[in-house]
């Protein structure tokens, strides 16, 4: 009798994981970063095992309800970053619930996203800038929806957005350029953050290198925080067999 974990997946049983996930990002149990890769994970799964270790730390819906979303401030309804002849940064762990915006006069801010909490299935961010720079982070694999206009300036975006067909996380930003830039980055165009290690991060890597001709993701890896070999900041040997997820 074959292994069940080895049992291959449908398209419906991947899309119901995304689905989980972004119930988890909604519930405050996933950064932006985690809800990306794992979204990447369950498209990328081939396997019952391998779709089943992308949600092998989150609870069960079916055991336990699902707490309320965080209630959104009232009489506030974007958060503003403001530099005016100097630097704003936002990084590390935060919350994002509600809209973003972000403003630079002769000035830099600095938004990054990776770390974030997202309380919503996107983020919408509006940026200014005047003879400015505003920067905003993104881990690799969001769809990016960048529009606005720039007067003696530059808009631009340089991440690697998700395949086509995708629900993967969204970031639509609206910006508004006179003489300065704005910017959407990602992973690969920023410094590198601490990120768990789970146990599918071989398979995943693994695939994602074979899917672009670049071999084993080296740059990823890295982005991990941790290196390959044994001791706890090392690889994790993957989960015993798992049964086909339910």
């Amino acid at each position: 009798m074959s292994d069940p974990g080895e049992l291959r997946v449908s398209d419906a049983e991947r899309e119901a994981v995304v689905e989980r996930l972004r119930q988890a990002s909604v519930e405050g149990r996933l950064t932006l970063a985690e809800l990306t890769e794992r979204t990447e994970a369950a498209y990328l799964a081939v396997t019952y095992r391998e779709l089943a270790q992308v949600t092998a730390d989150l609870p069960d819906p079916g055991v336990r309800p699902a707490p309320a979303p965080a209630p959104r401030p009232e009489g506030r309804r974007r958060r503003w970053f403001v530099a005016v002849m100097g630097d704003t940064k936002r990084r590390g762990k935060w919350r994002v619930d509600q809209e973003i915006g972000a403003c630079a006069v002769m000035g830099d801010v600095t938004i990054d996203l990776r770390e974030a909490e997202v309380r919503g299935n996107e983020i919408d961010i509006t940026a200014v800038s005047v003879m400015g720079d505003v920067k905003i982070i993104v881990p690799d694999g969001v769809d990016v929806d960048l529009d606005g206009v720039a007067v003696m300036g530059d808009k631009k975006v340089k991440v690697e957005e998700a395949p086509a067909g995708r629900n993967a996380p969204r970031v639509r930003v609206r910006a508004y350029v006179v003489m300065g830039d704005i910017k959407v980055l990602g992973d690969a165009h920023a410094d590198p953050i601490r990120r768990a290690w789970f146990a599918w991060s071989d398979w995943l890597l693994e695939r994602r290198g074979r899917l672009t001709g670049r071999g084993y993701d080296h740059h990823f890896r890295h982005s991990l925080g941790v290196e390959r070999g044994p001791g706890p900041q090392g690889r994790i040997p993957p989960p015993p067999p798992s049964p086909p997820y339910r």
